[in-house]
């Protein structure tokens, strides 16, 4: 997976979080972000890694979106993995 894939990807969970109104209030208090700081922060590498972060938390919450965006379970986390660059091959 390439960089602006994994961006994509993340960008894409965001919107789905969002979608989902049971979610979207327990994301804005993991992140501390607020509504409004969506947007602007969708454009931050560190806010896209914490989407796929929040995301991959929990299985139901990484098969939902998947189903929903019709991708391999696999992604998020290959998503993840690339935005953390050098920090998530070397995490021992």
């Amino acid at each position: 997976m390439k960089h602006d894939s994994a961006e994509m990807l993340a960008i894409r969970a965001l919107g789905w979080i969002a979608s989902q109104h049971e979610l979207l209030p327990a994301f804005l208090a993991a992140t501390g972000a607020s509504p409004a700081d969506l947007r602007q922060a969708a454009s931050q590498p560190a806010f896209l890694r914490s989407v796929l972060e929040f995301l991959l938390q929990e299985d139901a919450r990484v098969t939902a979106f998947c189903d929903e965006a019709g991708l391999p379970y696999s992604e998020p986390m290959q998503a993840h993995l690339m935005l953390l660059g050098e920090a998530g091959r070397n995490w021992t």
